[in-house]
């Protein structure tokens, strides 16, 4: 039996840009960050790390949290590929889209685990960090890229 051609799959559409800023990347951040369905308190937090970052760097505070994004993002990541039995790391570079999402994530996982201090200056804390290729979530990209050059061997398996 013949196979079926796969579809494209369509893009969903962009958010809205976030109220503050216009931006839509801070809108993604909010959403990603959301957390039981409150998105205002997730509003809040980012908007309130935003104030602590300018206060702790005078900058923009747009500006280092899309310095901190542009570090934080992966070229690399290793995918699982079953070849023969076994299954191989193999690198593989990342889409643009999944590498921002990746970078997003990371910084959101790397503040929620860090303990002793509100949500806002954790996360204000790692954004300044990461704009200085420094905190939790530099590291997770830097693993990450390792773990890909480690196996360059495995390259020739991509799909």
């Amino acid at each position: 039996m013949p196979r079926k051609a796969l579809k494209p799959k369509e893009k969903r559409a962009l958010p809205k840009p976030d109220s503050r800023y216009g931006s839509v990347i801070i809108a993604r951040f909010i959403s990603k960050l959301n957390f039981e369905g409150k998105k205002s308190t997730a509003e809040s937090i980012i908007y309130d790390s935003f104030d602590i970052m300018k206060e702790k760097t005078g900058e923009d505070p747009v500006g280092v949290f899309n310095k901190a994004l542009e570090n934080i993002r992966p070229l690399l990541e290793v995918r699982p590929r079953r070849v023969g039995g076994a299954t191989y790391q193999v690198p593989m570079e990342v889409p643009a889209a999944r590498s921002v999402t990746l970078a997003i994530n990371w910084l959101i996982e790397s503040a929620r685990k860090k303990t002793g201090k509100p949500m806002c200056e954790k996360l204000a804390q790692e954004l300044i960090d990461g704009s200085k290729k420094e905190g939790t979530a530099m590291k997770k990209r830097e693993d990450t890229h390792r773990m890909a050059e480690a196996n360059k061997a495995f390259a020739h398996y991509r799909w």
